[in-house]
């Protein structure tokens, strides 16, 4: 079984993992790296808008939203407007596949049953259309998905709502390109906050590398910038 790797950067702003996930793509394409994972916290909080986004979807307006902190980022991700930011667990598999439906399928798959696991009734709605990809606890959406694939290789990924701080932000807009959606987290479904944003992350890295084939394999950020050749994340 071949490694994939997992590393946990913990908090970081956007734009500076934007740019980690570019490099390891790149390495990825010229099979210069494994199959790898980055778990993190968005921080500071911002709205990310994918592909498919439409006007209308940040109802507040972009000055409002900028006197609460919150930047607005264009992204060439799949989906539409969503929130990252502490208390929400993101993941984004620097991974090669052949078929991105599928893949996106297997995300699914993967954080359905890790909730299941711990007590969470969680569902896919795949064949309800494309806006309602991502994970659902009745019709609570508690994980977003939205990817990018170039040369065979994913960027972005998911995020899972862990502490009930993540949801607020997400009732000031249209999240998802869905008015009636309501999001939900680990935290308010099961009622207790035992189960962390690092224990779900962890969980949540060993069925995604078993899924791929792979066994997981972590690996420290300043290993992972020593091997692209940077310098600047671990300093921040």
């Amino acid at each position: 079984m071949t490694e994939m790797w997992v590393c946990d950067v913990g908090g970081i702003d956007y734009r500076s993992a934007l740019a980690l996930q570019e490099r390891l793509r790149d390495a990825r394409q010229q099979q210069l790296i494994p199959d790898t994972l980055l778990l993190l916290e968005h921080n500071p909080a911002v709205y990310t808008r994918g592909r498919r986004s439409a006007p209308g979807e940040l109802t507040m307006g972009e000055a409002w939203y900028a006197e609460r902190g919150i930047e607005i980022i264009d992204t060439n991700r799949g989906g539409k407007v969503t929130y990252h930011g502490p208390g929400q667990l993101v993941g984004y598999p620097i991974v090669q596949v052949d078929d991105v439906v599928a893949y996106v399928r297997l995300l699914e798959q993967v954080l359905v049953s890790q909730l299941t696991e711990i007590g969470i009734g969680a569902r896919a709605r795949a064949d309800e259309g494309p806006d309602y990809t991502g994970v659902w606890v009745g019709n609570r959406k508690i994980a977003s998905i939205g990817v990018h694939v170039a040369r065979g290789v994913t960027t972005h990924g998911f995020a899972v709502n862990v502490e009930a701080r993540a949801l607020e932000p997400f009732d000031w807009i249209v999240a998802c390109g869905l008015p009636e959606v309501q999001m939900t987290s680990l935290e308010s479904e099961r009622g207790d906050a035992q189960i962390t944003l690092n224990r779900f992350g962890e969980r949540a890295a060993e069925a995604l590398a078993h899924a791929l084939g792979h066994q997981p394999y972590p690996i420290r950020l300043t290993e992972l910038e020593e091997r692209l050749g940077l310098s600047t994340l671990s300093s921040r």
